[in-house]
């Protein structure tokens, strides 16, 4: 079937065919031929028998509930198939001190930029790698991100220092990049951007040498950014702008790891 016309994102296009077939290889029937008991048996067998995290299945009720509304064009009745109730992690913060300790000890330039990238802004991994120069308005000291989580653009305010950086970064490129911010390649002089798994190994690598004993990915950066820009007297709406949010209820997470 031509997937494009459900609305579907290209990236997750394989994961929500992969929780439709999923469902069906559970019932050995294909899915349209289900209803409401066999999505409750379903879900409760992701709990009971695969022992998956309540995130996890909430995110593939969703799926479900997306298929047979939109793909099935069937009812969704929420009372006969309610969500799993969602389980709010809270992120482990790092200090701005140890923030700078992290960012210190980033073993190359290029990997450094990026973890400046990531906390000066934050971005989502994906976004970060996929910047382009004409992202960095210099006069208006503005990163522009395009087409971000949910296919929306925002604008961030940069910094004097993260702007100096990234001016930097440019030259000190082996070969100037036509289009992307942080090329990919073994010397950084592909006509292509790096991959997600760059920006989290630059987290990693850096992590290791900076001797700081909390765990630490790239959205853990994106966390500090805005849990430091609360702690700072940042309103949350402002906020909830910079991290490209829809929902205030996603931004107000960050109340909780403030020491306001």
């Amino acid at each position: 079937r031509d997937w494009s016309v459900t609305g579907v994102q290209t990236c997750a296009l394989p994961i929500f065919i992969g929780v439709i077939e999923d469902l069906a290889r559970y019932f050995h029937r294909p899915p349209d031929q289900l209803g409401p008991d066999q999505i409750r048996e379903y879900t409760a067998h992701l709990f009971r028998d695969r022992k998956l995290a309540d995130n996890t299945v909430n995110q593939r009720v969703g799926a479900l509930r997306f298929f047979f509304r939109k793909v099935l064009k069937r009812p969704w009745d929420g009372d006969e198939m309610p969500y799993p109730k969602k389980r709010i992690h809270l992120p482990i913060i790092w200090s701005p001190e140890e923030v700078s300790r992290l960012i210190d000890a980033a073993p190359t330039a290029f990997y450094r930029t990026i973890l400046m990238t990531l906390y000066g802004t934050g971005v989502r991994r994906a976004e970060c790698a996929a910047l382009k120069l004409t992202d960095i308005d210099s006069a208006r000291m503005v990163l522009h991100v395009q087409d971000g989580k949910g296919g929306k653009d925002r604008d961030i305010v940069l910094s004097p220092r993260l702007l100096e950086e990234l001016q930097q970064h440019s030259q000190r490129l082996r070969r100037e990049s036509a289009v992307w911010l942080f090329p990919g390649g073994t010397h950084h002089t592909a006509d292509t951007p790096i991959t997600n798994k760059v920006v989290w190994h630059a987290c990693r690598e850096s992590a290791k040498r900076a001797g700081v004993n909390k765990p630490l990915h790239p959205h853990t950066l994106r966390h500090c950014f805005a849990t430091h820009l609360l702690e700072a007297g940042a309103d949350l709406r402002t906020i909830q702008l910079l991290l490209g949010h829809s929902d205030l209820r996603e931004t107000m997470i960050y109340i909780h790891l403030s020491k306001r």
